[in-house]
């Protein structure tokens, strides 16, 4: 018996996360590499016999953003119902079946980063200092002016990540014949690290503790089948079904 997961997917590339520009609320598409490699992404890791089994996941969640739905759409897992958005392009299934609801939330679309919109790292420490602040820039302590701070990004995952507990993945916690409780979530870099430290019961002033790559897929579980351990899973095997497989 397996704890249920929860897997992070970062969209793919882009143009501004290539030249390092922070992107927030501006909606701009992923890059043709971008789109190719997180086909290849998904076809080596979603499928009845990978690491993201569609039929094992019971909800799926997806910022509002166009560059996550389109990563959604190249994962190569084919929902029932349709999307709650018009598809950005053609989908990546190859016939695999999914039943889990998809739903667009606001609580896991990317940090505000206010006045610093489409401006690089260094740029924005160099206008720091040009403005008096003491010290360098951190946004896990210092947040953006005119968006976000890390207390207010806090409240909106801590609500997500009670949502997924207590509705999604507590029901079926130690219950073989409760169903699967898995969950996808596709969003941005900064959001998802986030929710992983969020998720480790760590505050976002701990630091960037995890890296998440553009097309990235991170894995976060339970220790002992306990609801109240949560976990990074650093290592997640492919999943083998014994008895379809035939295998003694």
């Amino acid at each position: 018996m397996s704890s249920p997961r929860v897997f992070i997917v970062r969209h793919g590339e882009t143009e501004w996360s290539l030249s390092g520009k922070h992107t927030g609320r501006t909606d701009i598409p992923l890059t043709a590499n971008g789109e190719k490699r997180v086909r290849a992404t998904g076809r080596a890791l979603v499928g009845d016999d990978r690491l993201i089994v569609p039929r094992k996941l019971a909800h799926i969640y997806v910022s509002p953003r166009k560059r996550a739905q389109r990563t959604f759409e190249l994962l190569n897992l084919g929902i029932a119902g349709g999307l709650p958005w018009t598809a950005h392009g053609s989908a990546a299934c190859a016939g695999l079946e999914c039943a889990a609801p998809v739903e667009v939330t606001e609580d896991i679309r990317e940090w505000d980063y206010g006045d610093y919109e489409g401006v690089t790292s260094p740029e924005i420490r160099k206008l720091r200092a040009e403005q008096g602040y003491p010290g360098t820039w951190d946004i896990w302590r210092d947040g953006c002016p005119g968006g976000e701070s890390p207390e207010q990004v806090t409240q909106r995952l801590d609500r997500l990540i009670a949502e997924i507990r207590e509705k999604v993945q507590g029901p079926v916690m130690g219950k073989p014949d409760a169903g699967d409780g898995d969950v996808l979530i596709v969003a941005h870099g900064h959001i998802l690290r986030a929710f992983a430290m969020r998720w480790a019961g760590k505050t976002l002033q701990d630091g960037p503790a995890f890296l998440l790559e553009a097309g990235g897929v991170g894995t976060l579980s339970y220790e002992h089948h306990n609801i109240e351990e949560p976990a990074i899973l650093l290592g997640g095997a492919f999943v083998v079904d014994m008895a379809e497989k035939g295998i003694q």
